[in-house]
């Protein structure tokens, strides 16, 4: 696909018995905002690692801006414009939120890591902080310890550490997890932003987020893509509801 920026082949990766993606061939056109989801145990996590180079692949090939990616480290995939955000925030707990955005910058553009030196000081790596902070309405609390940041404000300042590397594409693992109802809609606000400016892979269970924010959504079922279509062909699919949305549905209920 002429316009793709991720392309996915035949991905395979076995941990001892357990097939946690078993063949999964996806294409994502740029612009695009698409979903992962399923049950839990499905594969999205380890789909996502093995996009990122975390999780080494069995078999498949993939390419990214057309370029093969399949055997490159995180570090360089991060480098091309790949970004991510993980299910458990993953932050350092007493530096403060600017200091954590102004980290990952610099991590992203191979300064030294001598953290809190270069960090702290570089103007180069402060206002690009600073500007994905505010981007996340952050700004005010840019000076405040991760620590004394609500779960919220932590997964928001997560989100600002990924779009300060200034991605091409945001891998994004389950951003609303514990988030209550207020957060979750300036979360999903936040996307819709987002999404005019950046190609987002989603992997997320809140499927109010899901089919409010995805142009396309990819079912996951045991490792195995089951569906992949539109939100509103997803909705209607049998075998979609059958796996999952009719549990979801129950749930709510």
């Amino acid at each position: 696909m002429p316009d793709a920026i991720l392309e996915v082949e035949q991905l395979t990766k076995r941990f001892g018995g357990v097939i946690a993606s078993d063949a999964v061939s996806l294409t994502i056109p740029k612009g695009e905002l698409h979903a992962v989801i399923g049950p839990n145990g499905a594969g999205k996590t380890t789909l996502i690692g093995q996009l990122t180079g975390e999780i080494a692949c069995d078999t498949g090939s993939i390419r990214f801006e057309q370029r093969a990616i399949t055997d490159l480290p995180a570090w360089q995939r991060s480098q091309l414009g790949l970004a991510r955000s993980f299910q458990v925030t993953s932050l350092f707990s007493d530096f403060t939120a600017l200091d954590n955005v102004a980290l990952a910058v610099q991590a992203h553009v191979g300064h030294s890591f001598r953290f809190w030196k270069n960090a702290r000081k570089e103007a180069s790596l402060r206002e690009p902080a600073r500007a994905a902070l505010a981007r996340f309405g952050l700004a005010e609390r840019a000076d405040v310890l991760v620590s004394k940041l609500s779960h919220g404000e932590q997964r928001q300042l997560e989100m600002a550490m990924a779009l300060a590397t200034s991605p091409r594409m945001l891998l994004l693992d389950e951003p609303m997890a514990g988030l209550g109802p207020q957060e979750s809609a300036r979360m999903v606000g936040t996307l819709r932003g987002l999404k005019r400016e950046l190609t987002i892979l989603l992997v997320e269970h809140d499927m109010d987020a899901v089919f409010a924010l995805a142009d396309r959504i990819t079912v996951l079922v045991y490792g195995r893509i089951i569906a992949c279509d539109a939100p509103g062909a997803i909705r209607e699919n049998a075998q979609v509801r059958q796996a999952y949305l009719g549990e979801q549905e129950a749930v709510r209920a």
